[in-house]
């Protein structure tokens, strides 16, 4: 929901400004507001600002002809009930003609469509992704959020997984998810594959990779932040939809008008129903280099379900609240036979995260409001590899990893006059996780384990400065008192946005982080090794709390549908931690603490002309790792660096289909190379001194939207996508195994990308 600071007239406003004389050719076809806005906002440079549901599916006509701005206003106008207010030469405020107008605050948006419709870039230098309305991405029929979010500058994923991402350097578990203010550990479906998160259930995602907000703590490098509907629908609204992998269903109902509303959604695999072609692409990725990749029993089971449901509460009109519960679920049990000598291999897995959320929003006064979140998230992996002989068991190695993770915290929003404001708020957090590794032969015999808890209290004060003709100032600090480790940390934040001229901008940002809680790669028996990485709290010793300190400086032009955004960015990281490369030292099997430094730039480019979207995103970045004890204390380049990405697009839109091809390139991944020797493989150049070849493939996607009839509020959509389109075969990883003792061979794992992937989707929508 946008809003504008300002009280609507409830007469119908004069349009005419400025921008009176500028005509432009225009048309829509049977063509929903919400897609005709967008075009609006990229022809005229101006932006809407309106509640999502008076729209209401609504459907224009306009026969194509030279018309300014406010012709075309008029023209909307007659066919719909909605009346239009002009503010400040370029803010269309739109209200309907039988509702009285509300006081409303600006949404600081300075890039419409980013990428595609649906993407947007803030002042604060975060972007806002609307699922519903997200224009077409190649190699997507369905909004996937974290498939979308690789797509941004600054953002890759080496291993081609949904959650596998990696932001401005970091790793992948310094990325900080929230569903509905519910921390979320679970790494996505099908082994990271998929988005673990229902796009169709979700209304808002945010994503921060700089400068975030001081009330965001926790994580080093970004934070994703989804919410689902906070709004009370009027009538019922519905959907169902499937495609190669999995079917989903979601609605959102009035219970009470006006007063409480209900919304739910459910997915789930079909895998043992009916394995598709984009199902077998998937697997053959997942469970390469596996035992599982030639296992043939035919009652082998490997699904997903996750649900969320949602309870809207509005009282009167200073106060809502919500109740919120999201699940996660993933299964695996895989038997792999072994004729010659009589032997069974079992694996079995278990991968659950559950939420829950309680909100309150209190408008106190005009200028103060308060939100206040309650929230419990429980994480549980479960993992056992049972070897048999003549159906008798003879070992079981078992892997566990528990997160109980709660917290309450409240927040009050002060805005002091048109150019002052300030936040104020306090968060706790209590975090209790464990780990342990059994092998079970004739004794149990436990290998490693750990559990710890740590309670934090922290808090944060942010204060905003605007002014048009001078510049925006966001300053805040988090203050946290970490009780069990009895440690304190500060972290300032600070952002600057100034127009420099008409169309170029200035952002300037900084911000220190900590985390406490990140993952452990831990070498298991088992011959699967799908889910090695193992959450952890830090202890304050070996284990020490992971610092981040960043500085960017960026530019951003925009005119005539072009948009140039460039940004340069500096980042540290320090007592991060790494299990020692068991390979080149067997008997050194301890974490060594080190420093990551990281240098890059992101470039964007993007043009918009005559129903074409075609856009270009460059990243470049510079990043290596110090750790004691490991390469006589020098520098090496660390795992993560990329060192450029590029991926560009070109989209085409008319009337109700859509169409979007999307190359990537990539630079491969660093790695230890090795020679053979007469003992075997030797390990005589260094760490991360080799790269896997360059990573590049080609995706397409295509859509179309129908209505069935006039009168019938029943819409479908279609979809088909392809990934690798020319079936590229990347190598994306090079690992070692067999590294425990002298005595074993060691063995190289490579792993590769994703193949020909074709996908189907369709949804139904009333």
């Amino acid at each position: 929901m946008k809003k504008l600071i300002i009280c609507f007239l409830l007469a119908l406003p004069n349009l005419a400004f400025s921008q009176e004389e500028a005509k432009f050719y225009i048309s829509f076809n049977s063509e929903t507001l919400q897609n005709a806005f967008e075009l609006i906002e990229e022809v005229y440079d101006v932006r809407f600002s309106y509640y999502d549901n008076i729209l209401s599916d609504k459907i224009i006509f306009l026969k194509k002809e030279k018309r300014s701005l406010n012709q075309v206003l008029l023209e909307i106008e007659m066919q719909t009930d909605l009346r239009f207010e002009i503010i400040d030469n370029r803010y269309i405020i739109v209200n309907n003609n039988r509702e009285e107008a509300n006081i409303q605050e600006l949404e600081k948006v300075i890039i419409n469509s980013y990428l595609t419709k649906g993407i947007s870039k803030r002042k604060d230098g975060s972007y806002q992704i609307n699922p519903r309305s997200l224009g077409i991405l190649p190699g997507l029929t369905e909004p996937d959020v974290l498939e979308s979010i690789q797509l941004l500058p600054g953002v890759v994923s080496p291993n081609e997984t949904a959650s596998g991402f990696l932001v401005r350097g970091g790793k992948i578990d310094q990325n900080r998810l929230i569903w509905d203010g519910i921390n979320m550990y679970h790494k996505g479906h099908l082994f990271g594959m998929i988005s673990p998160f229902n796009p169709n259930a979700t209304k808002s995602v945010t994503f921060i990779n700089k400068g975030s907000h001081p009330r965001y703590g926790e994580r080093a490098s970004s934070v994703v932040s989804m919410t689902t509907n906070t709004n009370i629908e009027d009538e019922l609204k519905a959907q169902i939809g499937f495609n190669g992998i999995n079917g989903d269903a979601y609605f959102d109902a009035p219970i009470i008008k006006d007063k409480l509303g209900i919304q739910a959604s459910v997915r789930s695999s079909y895998t043992n129903l009916y394995q598709s072609v984009t199902f077998d692409r998937l697997a053959d990725k997942v469970f390469e280099s596996t035992k599982i990749e030639n296992g043939d029993n035919p009652n082998n089971d490997f699904s997903f379900l996750d649900y969320n449901v949602k309870l809207n509460f509005k009282p009167n009109a200073n106060n809502s609240l919500f109740a919120s519960l999201i699940s996660i679920d993933n299964q695996l049990d895989y038997t792999v036979n072994d004729s010659e000598t009589n032997e069974a291999f079992n694996d079995r897995m278990s991968i659950k995260n559950t939420g829950y959320s309680f909100g309150w929003d209190k408008q106190w006064n005009t200028n103060l409001k308060q939100s206040t979140v309650a929230y419990f998230s429980d994480y549980e992996l479960n993992y056992n590899y049972i070897t048999s002989t003549n159906d008798q068991e003879t070992s079981d190695f078992e892997k566990r990893n528990l997160i109980f993770d709660s917290g309450i915290s409240t927040e009050f929003q002060q805005k002091i006059n048109t150019k002052n404001a300030i936040t104020l708020g306090y968060q706790y957090v209590l975090k209790d996780v464990g780990y342990s590794f059994k092998n079970t032969t004739n004794l149990e015999f436990i290998l490693d384990q750990d559990e710890s808890k740590v309670q934090t209290h922290s808090l944060y004060a942010n204060y905003e400065y605007k002014n048009p003709k001078l510049f925006d100032l966001s300053f805040g600090a988090r203050a946290t008192y970490f009780d069990e480790l009895d440690t304190y940390r500060f972290e300032p934040r600070l952002l600057v946005y100034k127009q420099l001229f008409k169309n170029v901008k200035l952002q300037v940002s900084g911000e220190i982080k900590n985390q406490i809680i990140s993952e452990i790669d831990e070498t298991i028996i088992s011959d699967l090794s799908l889910e090695n990485r193992l959450w952890r709290l830090a202890n304050g010793n070996d284990f020490p709390i992971i610092n981040s300190k960043q500085v960017s400086l960026g530019f951003i032009y925009a005119k005539n549908g072009w948009t140039f955004d460039i940004d340069n960015y500096y980042k540290t990281l320090d007592n991060i931690t790494a299990l020692s490369f068991g390979f080149l030292n067997p008997q050194n099997s301890q974490f060594n603490l080190g420093e990551q430094t990281i240098y890059g730039v992101d470039v964007f480019l993007r043009k918009r002309f005559n129903g074409f979207n075609s856009w270009v995103s460059y990243s470049f970045n510079d990043s290596e790792s110090t750790y004691r004890n490991l390469n006589n204390d020098n520098s090496f380049t660390s795992r993560s660096n990329v060192i450029h990405s590029v991926s560009t697009s070109l989209s085409y839109k008319i009337s109700n289909f859509e169409m979007a091809l999307g190359w990537r390139w990539q630079t491969g991944k660093p790695f230890t190379g090795s020679t053979l020797g007469t003992d075997g493989l030797e390990f005589n150049e260094g760490i991360n001194t080799k790269r896997l070849p360059d990573y590049h493939r080609l995706d397409f996607s295509s859509t179309y939207s129908f209505n069935f009839s006039d009168d019938n509020k029943l819409r479908g959509k279609v979809g088909f996508s392809i990934r690798n389109v020319y079936n590229r075969n990347n190598l994306i990883s090079r690992e070692y195994s067999g590294n425990n003792d002298f005595n074993n061979d060691i063995e190289v794992i490579d792993k590769f990308s994703l193949g020909f992937t074709p996908n189907l989707m369709f949804r139904l929508y009333w």
